[in-house]
């Protein structure tokens, strides 16, 4: 079989998605997240199946891939790494609950909420989000299609307009790795560039 129409075909429509980007809301974003950061908030992170890896992948790359270089540490929580407490509250409580839960009289207005939706509509995200915002944290929407109830609810929108899961997905992971090389150079070496960070051996 011969792929390369549909492989460049695929790859078009991810140009064209980037094309679309709203970098006035994505600089919001990032502004917010650096504000967090630099009042030494928690930054809490979550999403379900592909979004659930991009939320644990960000925790990575800012944990580590940054606060590997500079004193003062990011301090990423990602609310779906601990799996043995998100399927006792999925049991016992219910799966609409398993973000909410874990920030029960631990995230305040000093934090941030991000939620990661490709649909935007996911309950357990839409739940955790909505409780942030009652306990004063801003919350940070990462979605796709139209973006749902977690577009229209959040305080800042990094959205990939397509309607298309991949794509949605590729896209939010591109986020991750934008941030973390700019934030990188924005930090340890007070620049704003696109230039390559250390090889961080993983």
């Amino acid at each position: 079989m011969d792929f390369k129409k549909a492989i460049k075909e695929y790859y078009e429509r991810e140009i064209k998605c980037i094309e679309r980007f709203n970098l006035n809301e994505m600089n919001e974003a990032m502004n917010a997240i650096l504000d967090t950061y630099n009042r030494g908030g928690v930054i809490y992170v979550c999403g379900n199946g592909g979004s659930a890896s991009t939320a644990s992948h960000m925790q990575n790359d800012f944990n580590k891939g940054i606060s590997e270089y500079v004193d003062k540490k990011f301090n990423f929580y990602c609310l779906n790494d601990n799996v043995s407490t998100m399927m006792a509250v999925a049991n016992d409580i219910g799966y609409e609950e398993i973000f909410r839960f874990p920030l029960l009289n631990k995230i305040t207005d000093k934090d941030l909420f991000i939620g990661i939706s490709g649909s935007g509509n996911s309950k357990n995200v839409l739940n955790a989000a909505e409780y942030a915002h009652e306990c004063g944290a801003k919350v940070l929407g990462i979605t796709g299609y139209s973006g749902g109830k977690l577009k229209e609810m959040a305080d800042y929108k990094m959205h990939v307009d397509e309607n298309d899961m991949q794509i949605a997905e590729d896209l939010h992971m591109t986020f991750d790795h934008m941030m973390m090389k700019i934030f990188y150079n924005y930090l340890v070496n007070n620049e704003v560039t696109g230039k390559n960070i250390k090889d961080t051996h993983c």
